[in-house]
């Protein structure tokens, strides 16, 4: 089945997502109203048709919303102004955005189908395969599934409630973007004081990622109650480098919530639950 595809709007990534399923013979509509000559580069790189928002919205079979995360909810309430509600059009919901705001976009769309979705990976060039997360109405989830299908984008249904896929995502995100901002603030602390290259020495030593290995919660809850301490000095370190100290503050304030865990050893659940604030450590039961 060749499907009309409404892409809105075809940043880096959506300009390749747009490639991907132009090659496969659908049509890709996307609207170059007020739109930088960069993305229209991009638009024309990938054969993508340009038209008006309102022809856009009304030839397309599936609406996919790719853009910047704060526009999201805009976005939506563009289409849903044109009147696409009840068309059978599925709207996807592909940014990178709390579950709530899914909802908000899902709520205005009403009665029109929504498929929360989330892109992992990098945009599907050279050989690239991104995963499209879909959660949502499985008859429409499935649909998009078919889309997608013979294109180096991979997809994967999550279940059929709205905000698994964008919870997914930002889960995923918390640990892979700050990550990347602390191995920046360390490295920038280490060179401060003439011993980068003994920190990545020390760094090499470890390639498996902390995000795979849960059983390291509850010991970080155990120790928490000097490693809060050791992280107030790590901000004074970054803060007489000239760095930004407020993500160490966070961090120890964060682990403050363990304080009460060091002589009670705690499984992953009751560390999370502590994490949150719902478990009371004080009742014996």
């Amino acid at each position: 089945m060749t499907y009309t595809v409404g892409l809105l709007h075809p940043g880096s990534m959506g300009s390749a997502f747009g490639a991907q399923l132009r090659a496969r013979g659908h049509n890709v509509l996307w609207c170059p109203d007020g739109r930088s000559d960069a993305t229209r580069r991009r638009a024309a790189r990938a054969g993508l048709e340009p038209a008006a928002l309102p022809e856009l919205v009304s030839r397309s079979d599936v609406l996919l919303s790719l853009c910047p995360p704060a526009a999201a909810e805009e976005i939506a309430a563009q289409a849903a102004e044109l009147g696409v509600v009840g068309t059978g059009t599925i709207y996807v919901e592909a940014n990178a955005v709390a579950p709530p705001r899914v909802q908000c976009v899902t709520d205005r769309l009403a009665p029109m189908p929504v498929i929360d979705a989330a892109v992992v990976g990098s945009p599907p060039v050279g050989g690239k395969t991104p995963t499209l997360y879909l959660s949502g109405p499985s008859k429409q989830a499935d649909r998009i599934v078919e889309l997608f299908a013979g294109t180096d984008v991979r997809t994967h249904v999550l279940g059929d409630r709205i905000g698994q896929a964008s919870a997914l995502k930002l889960a995923y995100s918390s640990y892979q973007k700050v990550s990347r901002v602390l191995a920046a603030v360390a490295y920038g602390a280490a060179e401060s004081y003439g011993v980068a290259d003994e920190l990545l020495v020390i760094a090499a030593k470890r390639t498996r990622s902390y995000l795979v290995e849960t059983d390291y919660i509850p010991k970080t809850a155990s120790r928490a109650w000097r490693w809060g301490p050791e992280l107030e000095d790590v901000a004074t370190l970054l803060a007489d480098a000239g760095l930004p100290d407020s993500l160490m503050h966070a961090a120890a304030a964060t682990l403050a919530r363990w304080d009460d865990n060091r002589d009670e050893p705690l499984d992953i659940a009751e560390a999370l639950e502590a994490l949150r604030g719902e478990r009371d450590l004080d009742d014996p039961s």
